[in-house]
C-alpha cells in the first residue's frame, strides 16, 4: 500500500487538493516515469472522485488536473466574484424570495470556491524527508511545441479540441508513456481517431506489456 504522507497536526482531517474537511485517503501509484514514490494523501469525497480519473505523471499534475476540474464544476460561484463585489450584494434590491437567498449566500459561495481552486496543500514528505518536487524539480505548467500551458491537463484539453481527438484516450496515454513522451501519445491519439473505447483498451494494455518487458 502506498505511504500516507506526513500530516502537520494543524492540517489532519484537511483535503491535500482542496484544503476541504476531508475523511477519506487518495492512492497514487507511481509508474515507472513518476519522479515520487507510490503515496496517499487526505482527500475530500469530492477531490477524491476527481484524482482518481486524472492521475497523470505525477501527484503534482493530478493536483493540477483536480483544480481545473474544480474550477469548471465551481465557474458559476467563481463567477460571482467577477461581476459582484460584496459590497454590491449587500447593496444590492434582492428582496423577492428567489434572488433574496441568492444576496445572502452568493458572496459565501464565491469564497468557498475561491479557497478550494486557490488552496496549495503543505509541502510533500515522506517520513520526515521532503519529496524532489517541493525542492524545485516540479514545475507548475507544461511546454510542448513552443507552447506554454498553465498546466499538463490544459495541454491534453488543447491538442483534444484543436486536433478532435479523444481526451480521455489522449490522457490515458499521456498518463502511461509520461511527459517527455506527450508528442508520442499524440501521434498514437491521431492514428487512432475514431476507434471504439474497446480497440484503444487493446492498445493500452499493449503498451503496458511492451513497458513490462
Amino acid at each position: 500500500m502506498p505511504t500516507l504522507i506526513d500530516i502537520p497536526f494543524e492540517q489532519r482531517h484537511t483535503c491535500w487538493f482542496c484544503a476541504e474537511p476531508s475523511n477519506q485517503v487518495f492512492d497514487y501509484y507511481r509508474m515507472t516515469h513518476t519522479p515520487h514514490p507510490s503515496l496517499a494523501v487526505p482527500a475530500c469525497k469530492e477531490c477524491l472522485g476527481l484524482a482518481k480519473k486524472n492521475p497523470l505523471t505525477s501527484i503534482w499534475d493530478c493536483r493540477d488536473a483536480v483544480k481545473d476540474q474544480l474550477m469548471h464544476i465551481y465557474r458559476k460561484d467563481l463567477a460571482i466574484g467577477i461581476n459582484w463585489t460584496e459590497q454590491e450584494l449587500e447593496e444590492s434590491e434582492f428582496e423577492c424570495k428567489i434572488f433574496g437567498g441568492f444576496k445572502k449566500s452568493a458572496w459565501m459561495m464565491y469564497q468557498i470556491a475561491q479557497g478550494r481552486i486557490n488552496a496549495k496543500g503543505w509541502p510533500l514528505s515522506l517520513d520526515g524527508i521532503m519529496l524532489d518536487g517541493e525542492n524545485g524539480h516540479y514545475q507548475a505548467g507544461f511546454e510542448f511545441d513552443g507552447v506554454r500551458f498553465t498546466s499538463l491537463p490544459k495541454a491534453i484539453e488543447h491538442y483534444s479540441n484543436t486536433l478532435s481527438l479523444d481526451a480521455r484516450f489522449l490522457q490515458q496515454l499521456v498518463t502511461l508513456l509520461g511527459k517527455a513522451k506527450f508528442g508520442h501519445a499524440i501521434k498514437i491519439a491521431r492514428l487512432n481517431i475514431g476507434i471504439t473505447h474497446e480497440h484503444q483498451r487493446k492498445i493500452i494494455d499493449e503498451l503496458i506489456e511492451d513497458a513490462d518487458q
